[in-house]
């Protein structure tokens, strides 16, 4: 029930801002179910295997607001380059992997609270 969960809120951030992964559910995974960084991280991976964004991007597409050309190209980087991570994030401990991510957050919510104050 607690994945059930996580699931349910990924997928309603998600859908409202286009997020889950790295940002609502590998942190829901570390605090929550108390998975390792290396174990939350598959995991996520695993979790968005399958088209679980499908009926959000019909939904955006439906109202013309997707860029279908643009889609396919972040999904080709996406698929090499989770790869790529995996195999970094695999050589780190699970705590150098926790930290940077945290960092990695920090800098996200940075940038996007200075560039929503202009």
């Amino acid at each position: 029930m607690q994945f059930l969960a996580i699931g349910v809120g990924a997928g309603i951030l998600a859908g409202m801002f286009g997020i889950g992964g790295g940002v609502v559910i590998i942190p829901a995974l570390l605090l929550f179910a108390r998975m390792s960084p290396h174990r939350a991280t598959g995991t996520s991976l695993a979790a968005l295997l399958l088209p679980v964004g499908a009926l959000g991007a019909w939904e955006y597409w439906r109202n013309g607001n997707v860029d279908v050309r643009a889609a396919a190209w972040i999904a080709l980087g996406l698929f090499a380059g989770a790869w790529v991570g995996a195999n970094v994030a695999l050589k780190l401990s699970g705590r150098e992997l926790q930290r940077l991510f945290a960092v990695f957050l920090v800098l996200v919510a940075a940038q996007l609270w200075w560039k929503a104050g202009r």
